[in-house]
């Protein structure tokens, strides 16, 4: 990869991670809230919708980020984004229109966090060892 690439790549990285980092710290500001939620979305094992939540996406975001096993931290993110999709931003249980539009809309986006996430990831994968804006190398080796 050329270093203009690797530049971009390090920007995308960074900027795609920022999402995930508010979250994260979102997620310990608000634990009890986000568990209440999550309770009241009937999510299994509501209480990981808290704190836990928040070390995981911050996990994440910082890996992705920092380019420490960044395949591993692309892999969190999209772990993280199908249940939450799913289970908190299910728009099709929501009978108000505004609500369900703007669920879907969150949902969507869940979606396509999940994708970059899992192209992210195949990239780590793939370069990692090449890549020059990278702590670590990655975790997995296909």
């Amino acid at each position: 990869m050329s270093d203009a690439t690797e530049i971009v790549l390090l920007v995308g990285r960074i900027i795609f991670s920022i999402q995930f980092l508010s979250a994260g710290f979102a997620h310990f500001k608000m634990s009890e809230q986000m568990v209440g939620y999550a309770r009241s979305m009937g999510v299994p094992a509501a209480a990981l919708g808290g704190w836990p939540s928040g070390v995981w996406l911050l996990a994440g975001g910082l890996s992705v980020a920092l380019g420490v096993w960044p395949d591993l931290g692309a892999l969190l993110i999209a772990l993280w984004g199908i249940p939450s999709a799913w289970f908190i931003h299910g728009w099709w249980r929501y009978e108000d229109e505004q609500q369900k539009q703007n669920q879907q809309l969150i949902f969507m986006r869940n979606v396509a966090f999940v994708g970059a996430a899992i192209a992210l990831f195949a990239l780590f994968v793939a370069f990692g060892d090449q890549l020059r804006y990278v702590i670590t190398g990655p975790l997995f080796n296909f």
